[in-house]
């Protein structure tokens, strides 16, 4: 049986790095109107106008969400005159959502004493069109 203390020091400085990236992305889902933006952006490039305007909150508050996703790399803008549009740098931020929850409703298998065991195999069968 493999024991705790055996991984206890094991992160090295670059995989806290890569972690802590990893971390900064999903604190930056963790909204429902960011969740709403991001679905938008995946239909099409929106300005904040558009945004605004389907989220149901001010300006501020929606320019606050872009910026926090564009921190984390999630969007980026685009200048046209005097407005920016906003697009997604990677289109597969729901289809990660969509494959987790698919997951969470996956029933869990049952051992020969009843037993629930995690299950092994890849979980998400959705494609990526």
């Amino acid at each position: 049986m493999r024991q705790q203390s055996a991984l206890v020091g094991c992160m090295t400085e670059r995989d806290k790095q890569r972690l802590t990236r990893r971390a900064a992305i999903l604190k930056s889902l963790a909204h429902p109107s960011r969740l709403l933006i991001i679905e938008m952006l995946e239909q099409a490039p929106r300005c904040v106008g558009e945004l605004t305007e389907a989220i149901g909150a001010d300006i501020t508050t929606v320019s606050k969400h872009l910026s926090v996703m564009k921190r984390a790399g999630l969007v980026r803008d685009e200048k046209h005159g005097t407005y920016s549009e906003y697009s997604l740098v990677c289109d597969c931020v729901t289809h990660m959502i969509d494959c987790i929850e698919e997951g969470m409703n996956a029933r869990p298998e049952r051992s020969s004493s009843g037993m629930t065991k995690p299950k092994r195999e890849k979980v998400c069968k959705l494609s990526r069109e």
